[in-house]
């Protein structure tokens, strides 16, 4: 993690290291050592920060400038469970329709 984004993330939201230490459940030396890249997160705190900070862990991590990325906007998961073949043949289809349709990948 990039330690200098995590301290703007924590001073934009106007929170102290003692503030920010409380609400991730780790002490303020740890988040100290988080700021000075001196340590890293745990992957689980990483995530639950990037979800309080409402950024994508690329952001975090230094990869991007977005703090978040524009399919995140509009991302969906969903999961069907004893779907017959011919429903799953026409949920494809009607993709393939919307990609044709905006040109999408």
């Amino acid at each position: 993690m990039v330690g200098e984004r995590l301290s703007e993330l924590r001073k934009d939201k106007g929170l102290t290291q003692k503030a920010m230490a409380d609400i991730f459940g780790v002490s303020v030396n740890t988040i100290s050592l988080y700021e000075r890249d001196l340590m890293s997160p745990e992957d689980a705190t990483e995530e639950a920060i990037a979800r309080y900070f409402d950024v994508s862990l690329d952001y975090l991590h230094g990869l991007t400038d977005k703090q978040r990325s524009i399919a995140s906007d509009n991302a969906q998961i969903i999961v069907l469970r004893d779907v017959p073949d011919t429903a799953l043949t026409e949920i494809a289809g009607f993709l393939n329709q919307i990609k044709k349709k905006y040109k999408l990948k």
